[in-house]
């Protein structure tokens, strides 16, 4: 396993890319009012299932052991059910720049857990790194000068982000021996199998209850993008970044979303990239680089292994 994997990095960055696209359609879905944050969250869960178990027909087969199926439970509840329910609560009723700069909290949250789990060392370097990362994304969603006509802050609707944000974090560090084990393909069925089954008794009487031809083309089209884009090939692409990176690395790329919707800003003209935005995407991406840089408790055993060895 390398920092510096170029398939992993490949794979975060698209993913997180398309994660931050995903902000603001997701959220003109829920303003709608048609398909509703329990609707959504179904759709994503039963549309991946789909997409998941079709794929890995026409891959070879993985054997998982009794063990791995007990543990894909857990995994599944905190990486998809509670993580996509709590964030399609919030995002409903909160502002998507709040939800991004939320998001940033990430790798702060998963540093602390890799301590707590894995035993990564907080070294100064990945310290800065993540601290630096942190200025870069205040500094953007500061500066962006959007404010949500729709929708307003939210406290009940930031604490659901934030829960959101803790539940994925717990799920790239409790599960990281897991994850390793299984191609991204293997893990998804089950995972999101277990999602569906446990959210059925809470959605299926309202998706059945949707009048689905009153649903706009538009709508039907940002959904489609939220359940295959946003779920099925984003969540196809982050176990392959975290077979390869630590997860304080993996939580890095958080800030890869407020960058995307600044830039979706500027394009559709409701903001201009002036030096501010200039300076933070610096900071943003500077941060990662400083993390990647930063040594892993392998990395460190290893030096000392060599010390000792000299010493000898």
């Amino acid at each position: 396993m390398t920092d510096k994997h170029p398939a992993g990095h490949s794979a975060l960055a698209t993913a997180y890319i398309l994660f931050g696209l995903n902000i603001p359609i997701m959220k003109s879905v829920l303003t709608d009012g048609h398909i509703t944050s329990i609707d959504m969250a179904f759709f994503r869960f039963i549309g991946a299932l789909a997409a998941f178990w079709l794929l890995s027909l026409f891959l070879p087969s993985e054997k998982v052991s009794r063990r791995d199926m007990l543990l894909l439970f857990p995994a599944s509840l905190t990486g998809l059910f509670i993580n996509q329910f709590t964030f399609s609560f919030g995002l409903a009723i909160t502002s998507p720049v709040d939800a991004a700069l939320i998001n940033t909290v990430g790798p702060i949250m998963t540093m602390l857990l890799a301590a707590l789990f894995l035993k990564e060392p907080i070294t100064w370097l990945k310290a800065i790194g993540v601290l630096i990362g942190v200025g870069g994304a205040l500094l953007l969603i500061f500066s962006n000068g959007i404010h949500s006509t729709e929708q307003s802050s939210s406290l009940p609707g930031n604490m659901l982000i934030l829960t959101s944000t803790l539940s994925f974090v717990i799920y790239l560090t409790a599960f990281k021996p897991l994850i390793m084990r299984y191609s991204p393909v293997t893990l998804m069925k089950w995972m999101f199998l277990y999602a569906t089954v446990c959210s059925l008794p809470f959605c299926l009487h309202r998706v059945i209850e949707i009048n689905f031809a009153d649903i706009s083309a538009n709508i039907w089209l940002s959904t489609l993008y939220v359940v295959f884009i946003a779920t099925f090939l984003c969540y196809f692409l982050v176990p392959i970044g975290q077979k390869y990176l630590r997860p304080t690395i993996v939580s890095m790329y958080n800030y890869v979303q407020p960058v995307v919707s600044s830039l979706i800003a500027v394009i559709i003209g409701m903001d201009a990239f002036g030096w501010r935005k200039g300076i933070a995407t610096g900071l943003i991406f500077l941060g990662v680089y400083v993390v990647t840089q930063s040594k892993s408790r392998a990395h460190i055993e290893k030096s000392r292994a060599h010390i000792e060895a000299k010493k000898k």
